[in-house]
């Protein structure tokens, strides 16, 4: 029985199924080009399943591994299908033409825009703040990657909470979903380090992290 369903293949989705893998969940891949789905299943092992978009998510948790749009689409393309599971969304509604601003309207969020096309689905804004190669090896400098959880419903929050322990990563819940806001922001500066050449030793292999 699968536990957990990602949908792209993309670095963020490999780092997430090696560390869903790690943590003993059964794990299906699905993305709009099955065969770059097989392919990370294979790498992946631990029985991993693919598919394409047409087939329905069997995992109760299900990850939208992909960047802002992609997301979107596929929110679109599900709906209320997804009802009664968790959705966990990862993005970060970066302008990318720039690295200097949002997409996302003031007093919004990425998760939040998703959460509206997914009625009946609980979102749960997490893993935006882990850079792909650092969560593939769960620490960065040595030390354990906190992930930020937000989400309206405590359960929610709990159940992706148990993942990223059990995964070897450190959870932290910072409340309800509004709070995605202050996340993906907080990100956004992060995103400037990395392309900052005062800072090119960083290369996208930072995480945030709480020291106490």
């Amino acid at each position: 029985m699968t536990d957990m369903t990602i949908i792209g293949s993309g670095n963020m989705a490999s780092a997430i199924g090696t560390r869903a893998v790690a943590a003993g969940r059964a794990v299906q891949i699905l993305d709009r080009t099955p065969e770059n789905a097989a392919k990370l299943a294979a790498e992946l092992g631990g029985g991993t399943t693919s598919g394409g978009l047409n087939e329905m998510p069997d995992g109760d948790l299900v990850v939208l591994a992909l960047y802002f749009g992609p997301a979107k689409e596929v929110a679109t393309h599900y709906g209320d299908t997804l009802s009664g599971k968790i959705v966990i969304e990862i993005s970060n509604p970066i302008n990318t033409d720039t690295f200097d601003s949002l997409v996302v309207a003031p007093g919004s969020s990425a998760a939040e825009e998703i959460a509206a096309l997914l009625p009946g689905a609980t979102v749960v804004k997490a893993f935006n703040t882990t850079f792909a190669g650092p969560l593939a090896a769960g620490s960065t400098s040595g030390q354990q990657l906190d992930v930020f959880i937000a989400s309206d419903s405590e359960e929610a929050r709990n159940e992706v909470a148990a993942f990223a322990a059990a995964a070897g990563l450190r959870p932290l819940q910072v409340g309800g979903l509004h709070h995605a806001r202050e996340l993906e922001g907080f990100e956004l500066l992060v995103m400037g380090l990395q392309l900052n050449p005062a800072y090119e030793s960083f290369n996208w292999g930072t995480g945030l992290k709480i020291i106490d």
